[in-house]
């Protein structure tokens, strides 16, 4: 999310609040926050028409009250859901928002909950030389494999769904040690601790050196598709048990993630073998999908249809088409914040409609601390929602 940490803490620094900052400081000094176009210009999006599939038109980053100091509602812009960090959820404004029509959902970090090692270091993640791995572009990790970081985990979310009357809850950074929010990721070979190459070896029967230099050639070769199979096992099956923790605390709100957009075979198949995410399997836990195609972030500035193309690819793993009755959503979140590539007001309706096409049934814009900073597409947000909304 290269310094990545969680919106839902605030004493950890992040890339996304590196962004953040960036906004607040140099682009709205300059008084042209959001504002330029990001090259051609976009055709103007044709007169728009009701969109029946699209439950949701949400905001994601906080509870906009920007809105509501002019005067008026999310409504007015056709917003029907936030997304608040858990961090900074507030019962009294969940309320205030749920009487105003919005669902209100939360965002949990999963696996990036840094501050934690501050005092147990041993749940680094180690690399390939038997070393805690650094963090790269700043985005320090917590090892799935570590106990006491999953109790730590379960715990918090528990909390969260016990003390808030929340409509659902997100899981955000649920996957290994990796800077891949950008163009260029860096992706370093990690999970190579005691417990884990133990716990390997318990599960497959296959015997491995005692140094984790050793073992880690041996996992990264011969043992390749068996290791990437066991890693993505364990992310899952922390999807299992938040699941699990929801039915009993909240059984009525959604269990969604945020994931990384990339198809099967983007980067040699990155998404497993270096992420250990397997959508696939954590699917059959999960309500909701949240593919984060942030086009002009990869590198696709001049191409909204890329989020499309990564939606169509998402849905067909899944066998998806976005149709009543389907057991899980996809609800995709679309930048309109300047990050990295700027996006300009010009491309809010086209990112927007690349987002709104089945298989999608909802959507969300990242993220309304940079977007409230310009106005222009705050309200291009809102023609937009408005005439898609039934």
């Amino acid at each position: 999310m290269s310094r990545i940490v969680e919106l839902s803490s605030s004493n950890i620094t992040c890339d996304r609040r590196d962004f953040l900052r960036s906004v607040t400081a140099g682009t709205i000094a300059a008084g042209v926050v959001g504002s330029s176009s990001t090259g051609p210009a976009f055709a103007e999006q044709k007169s728009l028409k009701p969109r029946s599939w699209i439950q949701i038109r949400g905001i994601y980053g906080g509870f906009p009250d920007e809105i509501l100091k002019r005067g008026q509602t999310p409504a007015d812009y056709g917003v029907n859901a936030i997304w608040v960090g858990s961090g900074g959820l507030k019962q009294d404004k969940i309320e205030q928002y749920h009487e105003l029509g919005l669902k209100v959902f939360a965002e949990f970090n999963s696996m990036h909950f840094a501050s934690y090692l501050k005092k147990h270091p041993e749940a680094a993640p180690i690399g390939t030389d038997g070393e805690p791995s650094p963090p790269p572009h700043g985005w320090q990790g917590v090892s799935a494999f570590d106990a006491g970081y999953r109790k730590n985990r379960m715990g918090e979310f528990r909390r969260v769904l016990e003390t808030f009357d929340i409509d659902g809850i997100w899981l955000d950074y649920h996957h290994s040690h990796a800077s891949w929010e950008r163009s260029e990721p860096v992706m370093p070979d990690t999970d190579f601790s005691p417990g884990a190459l133990k716990q390997f070896q318990e599960t497959t029967g296959i015997s491995l050196p005692d140094s984790a230099p050793a073992a880690a050639k041996k996992l990264l070769g011969t043992y390749r598709e068996k290791w990437t199979q066991f890693r993505c096992d364990v992310f899952t099956d922390w999807v299992r048990e938040y699941r699990e923790i929801l039915e009993r605390v909240r059984p009525k709100a959604l269990l969604g993630t945020f994931h990384c957009p990339w198809s099967p075979d983007d980067y040699n198949g990155a998404i497993r073998h270096k992420l250990a995410i397997d959508l696939p399997a954590q699917a059959k836990y999960l309500d909701v999908l949240s593919i984060m195609p942030y086009h002009a972030r990869f590198g696709h500035p001049q191409n909204p249809e890329w989020i499309t193309k990564q939606t169509y690819s998402l849905a067909e793993q899944l066998g998806l088409k976005g149709e009543p009755g389907e057991k899980q959503q996809i609800w995709p979140i679309v930048q309109l914040a300047d990050w990295g590539e700027s996006v300009g007001v010009d491309q809010v309706s086209s990112v927007l409609d690349s987002g709104t096409k089945q298989p999608s049934t909802g959507v969300m814009v990242f993220h309304w601390s940079g977007v409230s900073k310009d106005w222009q597409k705050v309200e291009a947000l809102g023609r937009f929602y408005r005439g898609i909304r039934p």
